[in-house]
């Protein structure tokens, strides 16, 4: 095979709200942490063991505008896109990596029992995939600005 593939799919847990930053052009990045956790049972002690993976997260534009007004800490999201590494400099002048997931789709999997809206959001949220299909017959239609 010649091509290559950087893809990444992840379902878990925001550890926090989502943090959103403005440039002057009208576009915005929205950063959040994601959690994994992988479970097994130590063979020796019976006990069940669980491991938390932490993911950066990072969705731009109109994907980072629905995020920051939909998604709360502990929702649950299925998160789909790209590893990339950044390099900076921290304060002392030492070079330093980070290595985000910048996502380009996205899956709310939390129902929101709040009053405008009695459906739960599991349908995709991104703008090239929102509102792609009318609901059915026996759904209401969400109250999205999208």
């Amino acid at each position: 095979m010649s091509g290559t593939l950087n893809k990444v799919m992840l379902i878990g847990h925001l550890g926090d709200a989502v943090k959103m930053h403005y440039f002057d052009d009208k576009n915005c990045v929205g950063r959040f942490p994601l959690a994994t956790n992988e479970t097994y049972t130590n063979k020796q002690t019976n006990e069940k063991v669980t491991n938390t993976e932490w993911h950066n997260i990072v969705v731009r534009n109109k994907g980072a505008e629905i995020c920051e007004k939909y998604l709360s800490k502990g929702d649950k999201v299925y998160i789909e896109g790209r590893l990339k590494t950044r390099k900076w400099q921290d304060d002392k002048g030492n070079d330093r990596y980070s290595t985000e997931i910048q996502c380009v789709d996205f899956t709310f999997l939390t129902a929101k029992s709040d009053s405008s809206s009695s459906s739960e959001n599991s349908s995709k949220q991104t703008p090239q995939s929102a509102a792609a299909k009318p609901p059915e017959n026996n759904e209401e239609p969400n109250d999205l600005p999208f």
